[in-house]
C-alpha cells in the first residue's frame, strides 16, 4: 500500500473514531448512572482529543506521525477496553471503532 493510500485510510479512521467517541460521551453524560460511567467518558474525551491531533499530523505530513500513531493505537486500545464493559450501544459502538483504529494505525507507525 502506497503512503498516500495509507495515510488517507487512517486519517478517515481517526475521524470516525474521534466522531464515535463525542457521540460516546456525550450520550454517557446523558445515562442515569454517571458515576459508573466515569472511566468511559474521561477515556472517550482523551481518545477523540489524541484521534484528532494525529489526523491534524498525518494531514500536516509531520515528521512525528509514527510517535502520534503509536498513542494513538494506546489510547484506542484503552478506550475499547473500558467502553467494552459497558452495557450501553454507544458504548460498543465506540469500542468496535476504537478496535478498528488502532489496527490501521499500527501500519503508520512503519510509514513516517
Amino acid at each position: 500500500m502506497n503512503n498516500e493510500l495509507q495515510y488517507k485510510d487512517c486519517i478517515e479512521a481517526c475521524h470516525q473514531t474521534m466522531n464515535a467517541c463525542n457521540v460516546c460521551y456525550v450520550s454517557c453524560l446523558k445515562e442515569y448512572d454517571i458515576a459508573m460511567l466515569r472511566d468511559c467518558i474521561t477515556l472517550t474525551r482523551e481518545c477523540a482529543g489524541i484521534c484528532s491531533f494525529a489526523a491534524e499530523a498525518m494531514t500536516r505530513m509531520s515528521p512525528y506521525v509514527a510517535d502520534i500513531c503509536a498513542l494513538c493505537i494506546k489510547m484506542c486500545e484503552s478506550c475499547a477496553d473500558e467502553c467494552e464493559k459497558q452495557m450501553q450501544d454507544h458504548c460498543k459502538h465506540c469500542a468496535e471503532v476504537c478496535r478498528k483504529c488502532a489496527q490501521i494505525c499500527r501500519g503508520m507507525c512503519y510509514v513516517a
